[in-house]
């Protein structure tokens, strides 16, 4: 009866080991550990205000390809294009006007471009969760905006960020 017992302890440890790789210096590394590289989708537009653009690229990634449908895809990114064809104009007029007065005002004309903005990036966070929570978490995808820095500056930009998420498997004991 004891020698059973022990064969299915075994048979369960080497079910475990099975799914555990070993890293460089030897050590067992979980599997949930390794998600693939995040993709970043760029600004495409013609205008930036505090690194955020006036459009994101419509092209589809290759890297998508069998997790998301394109269809998905292009009507998350035209939800994202439209908050921002609504919003940014006025960040632009906002800023342009606070340019002009900004000698006058010592900076202080400048705030409401801040304040715009930063509702503005609210707003893309906000639609982003919304997308989240009723497609993209079923699919183990995550949708978020990120501030990244650009390859060939020391500038700042807002890209949208997809990440994957790795799927727990809940049929497996603890």
């Amino acid at each position: 009866m004891a020698r059973g017992m022990t064969e299915d302890l075994n048979a369960i440890s080497t079910d475990i080991y099975e799914d555990a790789i070993h890293s460089d210096n030897g050590e067992m590394v979980d599997l949930l550990a390794h998600t693939r590289d995040p993709v970043a989708i760029h600004g495409a537009g013609n205008v930036t205000v505090f690194g955020l653009s006036n459009k994101f690229d419509t092209d589809f990634p290759s890297a998508l390809t069998g997790k998301v449908a394109p269809e998905e895809y292009n009507e998350t990114i035209q939800r994202v294009n439209s908050v921002l064809k609504k919003t940014l104009p006025v960040n632009v007029k906002w800023l342009f006007c606070g340019c002009l007065c900004c000698c006058c005002t010592l900076g202080c004309s400048l705030w409401p471009v801040v304040c715009l903005s930063k509702r503005t990036r609210r707003a893309l966070e906000k639609l982003l969760d919304w997308e989240n929570s009723h497609l993209y978490t079923k699919l183990g995808i995550k949708w978020s905006l990120s501030k990244q820095r650009c390859d060939n500056s020391a500038m700042i930009e807002y890209v949208l960020l997809i990440e994957f998420v790795p799927r727990l498997q809940i049929h497996r004991p603890d």
